[in-house]
């Protein structure tokens, strides 16, 4: 299958599997990084706590041994009503029998797919099995929650713990996985054999973690990225792509799509119906994309003055080619990041070659809280740019490892089983294959955008020196449209929303539904899409959503409107692409694209 998981269409479970891949995936920003040191010393630290608070570790030992009571009780009756009155917190008052006798229905945590198997509530083994391990992981979090820590390092005991407890939940294993003995037992024990094969693959190919997509299933150029196009123009750092346009008219004024550096630009122009680029080329825009090259050793001086200097230069070829004065840029993650930089610079220097700009899931500075500011400590972020100034960059394998362990059930365990325990080959989607298709950032980059990240750089006027201009973000007057996704977990959309405010003129925030890929992958149609508007921008990000209303479907098309409203004015289209100055070099999507 190559559908996404916006399609309305999916009943697979595979299908599932891949949807919660896409909601846990966490973008192209990780650098900072997760040592095993960060893990070892935030243990240490709760020992400590357990050491030095006694009582507590008493009174959840308690309320732990209460709850194990009562999950006997449960399971002789039969039934699977649950809890007692003593919380984690040990409420003394608690007895054994507590709810089992007539409170409300025990179930496992909204939105967690790993018991969703009717062994779970009709084997009364299995239900013993999980009321046990929830009764466990209740008693250590509310340990941590109760514990002196304070709360940054409260937060990093969370996550650690949560780290522990997930790893050793029944599901992952096969006697405490029902679905993976029924698979054994349906299958004649060749789901068994296919786990087998499929471990040893991962060990030898994968570096012992689970793959999460079949590979196979996909060629960029082939059944991705197959918008007709050519490159237009070409630097070190960049490709530049024009598409053909599919209507007779086209809107004067040219749109320049700008990937993250960490990500291959396709996300944009997954497959049908799935591809921003065809969806703009459709409603009658010219429509250019950038495709950063794939950086190696040989490119660690690279940094944001490079990158920068590159989109300045693809911008004069697209002003070439289309003959327009100015350009609509677009930008998402550490793109948007980027031509925030370049709009800084422009705006400095009262150049009006950017007409408006589309920033996409993106975060500029550290004020909000999000995962990967957990363990930014001096230390981690020392480590980290030695570690990139050693080897010259930073390798996209590594990251996304970071990105797995930072939420292991959708990106870790939901694959061990899958891949080892149910013997599956591990699914065929289009944006699990992008996602898994990373690309490397040059050593001096990763070390600036750390110190952008630690400093708030863009968030002060002139603190940041853009090809040797101070720049201030509130002196960016363009109008800007601004996008985030309420369930993304490593661009929050309150600190996306903090970006709207960072800079000057009008600035429109949009609010999407989704998670951090799932907010760009967001295609007309899908009857579980909506977006909120409100046309004030507020102090507060909550003050904003108090007054903003819900739109049913995708953002897209809200966008599209508010590009015709700044694209000028419809002529013929181009009868080829290019210029004199500028010709038509190979085909889309390119060759940077499929540089190793």
């Amino acid at each position: 299958m190559t559908g996404t998981p916006n399609d309305p269409s999916r009943n697979d479970p595979t299908d599932d599997l891949a949807a919660s891949a896409a909601e846990g995936m966490l973008g192209p920003n990780p650098f900072v990084g997760l040592r095993p040191s960060d893990v070892v010393a935030a243990t240490q630290q709760i020992g400590a706590q357990a050491l030095r608070q006694p009582a507590l570790v008493l009174e959840q030992e308690a309320a732990l041994v209460r709850e194990l009571i009562a999950a006997l009780y449960d399971g002789t009756k039969g039934g699977i009503k649950g809890g007692i009155k003593g919380d984690a917190k040990g409420d003394a008052k608690g007895d054994a029998k507590g709810d089992a006798k007539g409170g409300a229905e025990w179930t496992p945590p909204p939105g967690d797919k790993r018991f969703t198997d009717a062994a779970w509530r009709d084997n009364s083994l299995y239900r013993l099995s999980l009321r046990g391990y929830m009764a466990w992981t209740d008693a250590l979090s509310g340990f941590v929650e109760r514990s002196a820590l304070d709360p940054k390092t409260k937060e990093r005991a969370r996550f650690v713990m949560s780290l522990y407890t997930d790893a050793l939940a029944p599901t992952n294993t096969l006697l405490g996985n029902p679905a993976a003995l029924k698979k054994i037992v349906d299958s004649g024990g060749a789901s068994l054999l296919g786990g087998v094969k499929n471990f040893v693959s991962d060990l030898l190919k994968n570096q012992g973690m689970p793959a999460q997509v079949d590979k196979s299933a996909f060629e960029v150029g082939k059944n991705l990225a197959t918008s007709p196009g050519a490159v237009v123009f070409r630097n070190e750092v960049l490709e530049l792509i024009q598409y053909a346009p599919a209507t007779e008219q086209v809107y004067h004024r040219p749109q320049l799509i700008v990937p993250p550096q960490i990500n291959k630009f396709y996300v944009f122009d997954l497959s049908e119906g799935k591809s921003m680029v065809d969806y703009l080329v459709k409603s009658e825009f010219q429509v250019f994309a950038v495709s950063w090259r794939n950086p190696t050793a040989a490119q660690s001086h690279w940094d944001l003055d490079t990158y920068v200097g590159a989109l300045v230069e693809a911008i004069d070829a697209v002003r070439d080619i289309t003959g327009s004065e100015d350009v609509n840029l677009h930008g998402a993650c550490s793109g948007a990041m980027t031509i925030s930089a370049l709009l800084g610079y422009l705006a400095s220097r009262d150049e009006k070659t950017v007409h408006a700009a589309t920033l996409m899931v993106a975060v500029l500075d550290n004020t909000a809280d999000s995962q990967l500011g957990l363990f930014a400590t001096p230390e981690t972020i020392a480590a980290a740019k030695r570690n990139s100034k050693a080897k010259g960059v930073l390798a996209g394998e590594e990251m996304g490892r970071v990105f797995a362990w930072m939420r292991p059930n959708d990106l870790v365990w939901n694959y061990w089983v899958n891949n080892y325990l149910l013997g599956k080959a591990p699914p065929a989607f289009d944006i699990l294959y992008w996602n898994n298709d990373a690309t490397r950032l040059p050593a001096r980059m990763h070390a600036q955008l750390l110190d952008i990240f630690v400093g708030n750089l863009f968030s002060q006027p002139n603190a940041l020196t853009v090809l040797g201009t101070p720049i201030d973000l509130s002196g960016v007057t363009c109008d800007k449209y601004v996008v985030a996704g309420i369930t993304d977990h490593i661009t929050p959309w309150k600190g996306v929303y903090n970006t709207a405010k960072t800079f000057g003129g009008d600035t429109r925030f949009v609010l999407s539904s989704s998670g951090h890929i799932q907010s760009l992958i967001n295609p007309p149609g899908n009857p579980k899409a909506k977006f909120f508007l409100n046309p004030e921008l507020p102090a507060t990000a909550d003050d904003w959503l108090t007054g903003a209303q819900a739109e049913k479907d995708s953002w897209w098309g809200n966008w599209a409107g508010w590009l015709r409203e700044r694209s000028g004015v419809r002529r013929a289209a181009p009868a080829g692409l290019g210029s004199e100055r500028n010709p038509a070099d190979v085909a889309a999507p390119g060759t940077y694209v499929t540089e190793a």
